[in-house]
């Protein structure tokens, strides 16, 4: 449950390699950066290939979701009860996902949608209902499982909410998923789920449900990551 340290060794070498070259070109140019002069940015920023930029930036998502799994898993590690366990799967399952660990991620998901209810009065079932299946729907559009992803959709929209869910609202990744294949009615018909325990919506539902019906996908921003 561990990641791959060979591959983390691989990637600090290559973001290494990447950050002495764009050192090499920022000292040859001459120029020195000073805060607030874009002047001075520019034609460092014109000498370093747009390729170095887009290596860097891959390569820091990927020690981010790196650190924010193995948190996840160290979590789960040190969970000594049930109780502490249910809190930490929602974590655990969503980054196992999101670093490539699929089983894992399934497993996780499974196991909190089994123990779930032992927890209906707490304050993380919410949470947890609409995780599991996210990420049990997530899986299933990874696989082709469309109807299958359609359904958990539903479920985690089943979900009756939580104080993070009632204030900041649901998570939309497998709605985003969904939408990506084409899948309008299922995610304008969640949409319409959320509503019963995100009050404070501010009108994105809304608007979001305005966007899917004319066929584009909303920008849903850190609703991805909640």
């Amino acid at each position: 449950m561990e990641v791959n340290p060979m591959e983390t060794s691989r990637n600090h070498k290559v973001s290494v390699a990447v950050s002495h070259r764009i050192e090499d070109l920022v000292e040859s140019s001459g120029t020195r950066l000073r805060l607030g002069g874009l002047n001075n940015v520019r034609p460092i920023m014109r000498k370093i290939p747009i390729a170095f930029i887009v290596c860097l930036s891959l390569l820091s998502c990927n020690n981010l979701f790196a650190d924010r799994y193995q948190k996840a898993m160290s979590e789960l590690a040190n969970a000594k009860s049930e109780e502490t366990r249910f809190y930490a799967l929602n974590a655990s399952a969503k980054e196992s996902f999101q670093s490539g660990h699929i089983d894992e991620a399934r497993k996780f998901a499974k196991e909190i949608l089994e123990i779930a209810p032992r927890f209906k009065k707490d304050w993380n079932y919410g949470n947890a209902i609409q995780d599991g299946n996210l990420v049990l729907g997530r899986i299933a559009v990874k696989e082709g499982r469309i109807n299958d992803a359609k359904q958990f959709l539903l479920e985690a929209g089943k979900s009756k909410g939580s104080p993070q869910m009632d204030t900041f609202g649901p998570n939309m990744s497998l709605a985003k998923d969904l939408l990506e294949k084409g899948e309008k009615t299922v995610v304008l018909e969640y949409f319409e789920l959320c509503r019963k325990f995100w009050e404070m919506h501010r009108g994105r539902l809304d608007e979001w449900s305005q966007e899917v019906k004319a066929g584009r996908i909303p920008n849903f921003g850190a609703h991805l990551v909640y």
